[in-house]
């Protein structure tokens, strides 16, 4: 079931005028007004990612079982049917221009490729029970590719409108920031999985070259933008209303660099030199650990800004999805240094975390679907 489409724009920036009539002050949770039936924003895709990602980390969970893969399958397929709904909803009603256009709607394209990119490496990892293993492949093959190619459009794409067409105040960074750059962690990190069924040889070694050199595209952009939100957190104002949730996406950001580098090293000895899968290895441990250590930090930051606005309220707003991906990252990132370690200390916070992801998922998904029927029933009475 697809929600409606009337809140998507929750995170629309207050208008002032100004060179360009596109001055954007802070995201802000607008009033609503006039009959005009609003467009599907892209925000929504993060729906997709949250709950492909929780079906995803439990196929990895150091700790696993039978049952849990079941009904993670389960969870994948209903990401699947999602993921289905809203792009053909989304096709039909032409609105990326518009959105594009938008200081604060164009940052969520990158929604769109990270959706088809978890529900991609889910078909891989989970899906072969249900479609067989070359159907899954071949699914995995082809929405990755397609996930690939607009994941790395949104990440020139968007800079390159926030530079030339669109205008922000100095306190206007927040984190949907992220979301246009992020991709092409996902693309290195779900990438790595299909390393293995590449042809041997040159096409096997581009795969996995391409996916290293997007984990350093996405993680130095990454890095780019966490300093000016970090900036804008401590030199102005602390977020507030639908604005906090997004904070998170940094947790997600700097976690999903941690799984990169711990899939592609698993898959770096199937295409590179001895010598170079060993260093592969050595960057993921060591290089993991420590961007692992400053995800901790902001996820530290993220869940103390949470409970500041929990005191006063914190609206529902599609927003509330960019609580599950990162943490579902999280959950990843940990799991793959619990595999490379064997530390107890990663296989159990790998667990914590994802009882943690699944309690916030059903919470999340419960109030959407709520919101949603309560849309629908007020447009029933309206016709």
């Amino acid at each position: 079931m697809t929600p409606d489409p009337s809140d998507t724009r929750s995170l629309l920036p207050r208008r002032e005028p100004g060179p360009r009539h596109a001055t954007h002050v802070r995201p802000r949770l607008p009033a609503t007004t006039g009959t005009r039936r609003p467009h599907l924003g892209p925000s929504w895709f993060a729906a997709v990612m949250g709950t492909g990602i929780v079906a995803n980390a439990a196929a990895t969970l150091p700790r696993s079982s039978p049952w849990l893969r079941g009904a993670a399958t389960v969870v994948w397929a209903g990401a699947a049917l999602l993921l289905l709904l809203l792009a053909a909803a989304y096709v039909r009603q032409r609105a990326l221009r518009a959105h594009a256009s938008d200081p604060t709607q164009a940052q969520f394209l990158g929604a769109l490729p990270m959706a088809l990119l978890t529900v991609g490496a889910g078909a891989l990892l989970l899906g072969g029970q249900v479609l067989g293993e070359r159907a899954a492949l071949t699914v995995d093959w082809a929405l990755w590719s397609l996930g690939t190619a607009l994941g790395l459009a949104t990440a020139c794409a968007v800079p390159y409108l926030m530079v030339t067409r669109h205008r922000f105040a100095p306190d206007a960074a927040f984190g949907g920031w992220l979301l246009p750059v992020v991709p092409p962690l996902v693309s290195a990190a779900t990438g790595a999985l299909l390393v293995p069924h590449a042809p041997a040889g040159q096409p096997r070694l581009a795969l996995l070259l391409a996916c290293y050199a997007m984990l350093g595209l996405g993680l130095v952009a990454v890095l780019l933008v966490l300093a000016m939100v970090y900036s804008r957190l401590v030199h102005h104002d602390a977020p507030t209303g639908a604005v906090v949730p997004t904070v998170w996406i940094g947790l997600g950001a700097i976690d999903q660099a941690v799984t990169a580098m711990g899939t592609l090293a698993t898959a770096a000895p199937s295409a590179l030199p001895a010598p170079y899968a060993r260093g592969a290895a050595a960057f993921a441990l060591l290089g993991g650990i420590g961007l692992w250590g400053f995800a901790m930090l902001w996820l530290v930051l993220a869940a103390a800004l949470t409970v500041r606005q929990l005191r006063s309220g914190l609206p529902f707003a599609p927003s509330w999805w960019s609580f599950i991906f990162p943490l579902g990252a999280c959950v990843t990132g940990t799991g793959v240094l619990a595999t490379r370690t064997g530390s107890q200390l990663f296989v159990w916070g790998a667990v914590a975390l994802y009882v943690l992801l699944v309690a916030a998922w059903a919470v999340v998904t419960w109030r959407s679907l709520h919101h949603a029927a309560g849309h629908l029933g007020r447009r029933e009475v309206r016709m």
